[in-house]
């Protein structure tokens, strides 16, 4: 009788948990399509919540599991499909709904380590995907998500070229009221360069939503895995190699030229990225290091061009292996007579 209790009792606990996952899904999913749909209104907030959709979903995915963002991402879908139509929702899907459930499914991999002691509550102790992995996932998905927006507007490069030049004069045209000619180099110049800026905000906007969405989880204390030393992410080697084939085949223009911008601009942000990790680590020992950070940040957000610094930092470490050969703890210090 008690053990037929007992059974009822964790069959109802189990069901009340599983009506809690859904409802949480379900408001991470309404309030990541009202972000996503928020572009149709033309405020200029609206931009922002564009950028921040996928976060709803990631802190449901890191929060209550890979299987909450799973039911937020299908409920949002099928709620711009009823409303937009089709074409908005596979917009969602390809660009926040798919890249939030992975990311958040990657994050929260591990599995025991060979040989290691049982922790003092009895769990395994884990090792957890690493964080670099995860970025060159964030690279790789980036670049997808620009292929998928190029393929978009047309099947060949001069389609796709001939359809930017013609957007971007009607939307100058617009803007200043004076005739602009879509041969002038200005023009020629943004074609060239939307595979590359398109790909490095995608790689930044997953990067920064991931972050902030594990921030919130942990902040919250349902952080499903323990924090990450972020100054340690490190690309796995072949990243490089994968690198130079992709700076190369950009000479080969076309499509596949177009393609391999895409991919080169998303490795290079995730090395710009790394380059960060580096610029912590070298500036552990240093007194006024907040200074230093803070002047970074600022210096790559206000100017933009100072991430070239960041990525050749990224680089160097990848190559020469910086880190190793530093401190990550301040000095003692020095005795006193």
């Amino acid at each position: 009788m008690v053990g037929a209790l007992d059974a009822s009792n964790r069959s109802k606990g189990a069901g009340q948990l599983m009506i809690a996952l859904v409802l949480i899904a379900l408001a991470a999913g309404a309030a990541s399509a009202l972000m996503f749909a928020s572009i149709v209104s033309g405020a200029l907030i609206s931009l922002l919540l564009v950028c921040l959709a996928p976060m709803p979903l990631m802190v449901a995915s890191l929060a209550w599991g890979p299987l909450c963002g799973t039911i937020g991402g299908i409920f949002a879908i099928l709620s711009l499909a009823a409303t937009f139509g089709m074409p908005t929702a596979i917009g969602f899907a390809v660009a926040d709904a798919l890249p939030a459930w992975w990311l958040g499914h990657l994050v929260l991999l591990g599995r025991p380590v060979t040989g290691a002691l049982p922790q003092a509550d009895g769990a395994p102790d884990l090792e957890w995907y690493p964080i670099g992995r995860v970025l060159v996932w964030i690279a790789a998905i980036a670049a997808l998500i620009t292929m998928a927006s190029l393929l978009s507007i047309g099947s060949d490069a001069a389609t796709i070229s001939d359809t930017l030049r013609r957007s971007f004069v009607r939307t100058l045209r617009a803007v200043t009221g004076s005739e602009i000619s879509d041969t002038d180099a200005g023009v020629h110049v943004f074609v060239a360069v939307v595979p590359v800026v398109v790909a490095m905000s995608c790689v930044t906007t997953l990067a920064f939503n991931l972050w902030l969405a594990a921030k919130v989880a942990a902040t919250s204390g349902r952080l499903r895995r323990p924090w990450p030393d972020l100054t340690t992410t490190a690309l796995p080697p072949m990243t490089l190699v994968a690198l130079c084939l992709a700076l190369a085949a950009c000479f080969g223009g076309g499509l596949i030229g177009m393609f391999a911008e895409a991919v080169a601009a998303a490795l290079l942000t995730a090395y710009a990225l790394t380059g960060f990790a580096v610029l912590h680590t070298l500036t552990f020992a240093v007194k006024s290091r907040a200074l230093w950070l803070g002047a970074a940040y600022a210096a790559v957000v206000i100017l933009i061009w100072p991430v070239i610094a960041m990525v050749i930092l990224g680089l160097a470490d990848a190559v020469f292996g910086f880190r190793k050969r530093f401190p990550r703890s301040r000095p003692p210090p020095l005795p006193t007579p």
